[in-house]
């Protein structure tokens, strides 16, 4: 598998896992209907755990803008290389977004609320505060990458910042549910540009009742909050080391 295809494929598979249990926990008349946010976390934890786990042996299981800027900004990128992984998480997002509407779309039909059925696709705050929205994007994201760059005494590199296999794709799985369960509470944790933004568009497009609008005033926030979040956490690193 060539590394395009691997971001491709793994963040399309995270996507499907992590949007299917907010459609699991939100939509009307699931089997998982009102779970509650531990399902949600956990799920998310698993789903990126998923992706790394088919991914890394092949282009490191970035799986996200930020880490890609991360790893660019450590000097294992080019520009045209990391460029090709961001597409391909964006593209790979909004398949798996897809997917989720196609699997649940007899339950997005018996959900009304326009709010409920975006929130499968996309983030959104719990209190509106463009400021303080956009420092839990960076704070969250912030978190992810530090704490990945410590994963190896060598940071990231662009084979993998883990290690291969699915045993190296644990710490990740258990860092993103931290973070979902700690800092997630305010704007939903995108920490990702590739993961909000692919299913967003793909919210715009599909055939939905009663839908939310894009929502351009937000939905800069979980696209420039961790790519912020991502550039602190390696100029930190690299200050510090």
């Amino acid at each position: 598998m060539t590394p395009i295809l691997a971001e491709f494929i793994g963040t399309a598979v995270m996507i499907l896992l992590g949007g299917g249990v907010v459609a699991n926990v939100v939509l009307n008349g699931t089997k998982g209907n009102n779970s509650g946010w531990i399902v949600i976390t956990t799920a998310w934890a698993v789903a990126v755990f998923v992706g790394v786990t088919i991914a890394g042996p092949y282009s490191g299981a970035h799986l996200n803008c930020a880490v890609t800027l991360s790893v660019l900004m450590m000097g294992k990128l080019t520009l045209s290389t990391a460029l090709s992984y961001m597409a391909a998480q964006l593209l790979g997002a909004m398949v798996g977004a897809f997917l989720v509407w196609a699997m649940y779309k007899d339950h997005f039909d018996q959900t009304e609320d326009p709010g409920t059925k975006q929130a499968v696709f996309c983030t959104a705050p719990a209190i509106k505060n463009l400021p303080r929205n956009l420092l839990s994007e960076i704070l969250g994201t912030f978190v992810l990458i530090f704490t990945i760059l410590h994963f190896k005494d060598a940071a990231l590199d662009n084979s993998t910042p883990i290690g291969l296999g699915s045993i190296g794709a644990l710490p990740v799985a258990f860092l993103v549910w931290a973070i979902g369960l700690s800092l997630g509470g305010t704007t939903g944790y995108a920490i990702n540009p590739a993961r909000d933004l692919g299913p967003r568009i793909i919210h715009a497009l599909l055939p939905i009742k009663n839908k939310a609008s894009f929502n351009s005033e937000y939905a800069w926030v979980p696209i420039v909050g961790p790519f912020i979040g991502s550039a602190v956490a390696v100029g930190l690193y690299i200050l510090i080391y």
